[in-house]
């Protein structure tokens, strides 16, 4: 699955995707968008890997869209998939950023793409589009302000300056702040607690929590029903009780 553009490291449950453009601050081409998507495609069919890790190389998360590739006519979206092979269609299991540096433009919009976001205390985000005479198409501006509130919402996407990763923690957004260098090692910390979980419901849980947003309360645990209704009978809900009765680790098979 890896390539030049996008390596992969699988241990303990968990697949670190790093994009590896750091000469060019890991700006999304169609390499990068293809090359993402495949490793998803391929992680997401293993029941041996419970968990994602998405970072980018040489301290930088990502610098957004390669904007010379663009020029040149290398628009970074995969059919179905969206910008960098995510935005449109996120993967069925957990997904973590876990950010260096800058997360700019397509970079802020991969990690709003992931569920958790672990940031170094230096990294800033942003939403320059406007700068450049662009839009934060790839899901930007419609997840930003369903994560934080309204009116700094509209601050970030309207005035396309950075914003340090303490401020978005305030707010919510970010999960964890570590050291300079160590949001990997604090995103590891968090893929790992998640992969020892049971994969069917992880991927279930992930499933109900995105989809139940625009629920009914009246149509709610009948969407539900279909998702979860298979985990209580899977081998692995069996092999939970087993284990809790049996005061050892589970060991999952995810079916």
């Amino acid at each position: 699955m890896s390539s030049d553009e996008v390596l992969i490291e699988e241990s303990d449950g968990v697949a670190v995707i790093t994009i590896n453009r750091p000469s060019a601050r890991n700006a999304v081409n169609g390499a990068v968008a293809r090359g993402l998507a495949a490793a998803l495609d391929s992680l997401d069919s293993r029941p041996d890997i419970s968990a994602y890790v998405l970072t980018g190389a040489g301290g930088t998360f990502c610098a957004g869209m390669d904007l010379k590739a663009f020029l040149a006519g290398d628009f970074p979206v995969i059919e179905g998939r969206g910008f960098g092979g995510i935005a449109e269609a996120p993967p069925k299991k957990p997904l973590i950023a876990a950010v260096e540096g800058y997360a700019l433009a397509g970079g802020f919009e991969l990690a709003l793409s992931c569920d958790l976001i672990v940031a170094s205390s230096e990294s800033k985000f942003g939403l320059p589009e406007p700068k450049r005479g662009l839009v934060a198409g790839a899901g930007g501006i419609m997840r930003l302000p369903r994560r934080i509130p309204y009116h700094v919402a509209m601050e970030i996407a309207l005035t396309g300056d950075h914003y340090p990763a303490a401020r978005l923690y305030e707010l919510g957004l970010v999960n964890r702040i570590t050291e300079p260098g160590q949001a990997l090692t604090g995103a590891l910390e968090l893929a790992r607690k998640i992969a020892a979980n049971a994969p069917l419901a992880l991927a279930a849980t992930k499933k109900v929590v995105i989809e139940s947003a625009d629920w009914s309360l009246e149509e709610m645990f009948t969407k539900q029903g279909p998702i979860i209704n298979p985990v209580f009978g899977s081998k692995d809900a069996m092999e939970g009780a087993a284990a809790f009765a049996e005061k050892r680790a589970p060991e999952w098979k995810g079916e």
